[in-house]
């Protein structure tokens, strides 16, 4: 005969329950932190980069605002989304050679041109917003220092299929395939036309990748590369060589 309460029965059926729900809880739990660590995995990012500016005054500690602005932006830049920053106003010497078949823009354009609105070496890095800046890229950085642009890779070039014909030490940039990021923490693959080229033409941002977002692991000889100067890989990824 069992003299037990009834309420014991229930309390033993309770813990039971308690049990498997305490076992789903903790296998649930395990589930969705393993998930979120995935989802969160830090990317190529522009955050702690040479472009990242928040640590400067003049920035007031953000990182786009020096080139980007979600307010009265500058609208005559159509190559980059709500641009910020003043344009260069120097007038270039471009890159010139007879074995060059490609069509070449008489000055800088573009994307190009926005990056030489730094790196031009005498538009200030902090005139942005209407501002005039006091802060200048120099050495090495500068690339269009004294308006030279002679001894660079031409930039601002029509690059398609007629131009690889017409030169076969070029690959047909519609077919021949690329993978920008390798090796780094977000990859993308596509052809060189896709992936490399801004409106058709070889650009600065045709090897470098302003936002450190597709480039594989970098050094201070490789800034924001797209593709590895490795045996020379960045190279040959265009030049049929």
């Amino acid at each position: 005969m069992n003299n037990k309460p009834a309420y014991t029965k229930d309390l033993r059926k309770w813990g039971k329950t308690m049990k498997k729900n305490n076992v789903f809880s903790i296998v649930l739990s395990a589930l969705l932190i393993s998930l979120f660590s995935i989802a969160n995995v830090t990317a190529g990012s522009i955050t702690g980069t040479a472009h990242d500016l928040s640590a400067q005054g003049y920035s007031g500690g953000q990182v786009c605002v020096v080139c980007h602005t979600p307010h009265n932006s500058d609208t005559s830049v159509t190559d980059a989304p709500l641009w910020n920053h003043a344009l260069t106003a120097q007038t270039f010497s471009m890159y010139s050679s007879g074995n060059l078949d490609a069509t070449q823009d008489t000055q800088p354009t573009g994307t190009s041109k926005l990056c030489l609105s730094c790196h031009d070496g005498v538009t200030a890095i902090d005139s942005f917003g209407g501002n005039t800046g006091s802060n200048f890229v120099g050495g090495s950085k500068a690339i269009g220092a004294g308006d030279n642009l002679t001894d660079d890779h031409p930039i601002s070039i029509t690059y398609n299929t007629a131009l690889s014909v017409t030169d076969p030490g070029l690959y047909d940039p519609a077919t021949r395939a690329v993978t920008i990021g390798e090796n780094g923490d977000k990859t993308r693959s596509g052809t060189v036309a896709a992936l490399l080229l801004s409106s058709g033409k070889v650009q600065c941002t045709s090897c470098h990748d302003v936002h450190n977002n597709f480039v594989g692991p970098g050094t201070n000889d490789q800034p924001f590369l797209k593709v590895s100067k490795g045996s020379s890989k960045l190279c040959l990824t265009c030049h049929n060589k």
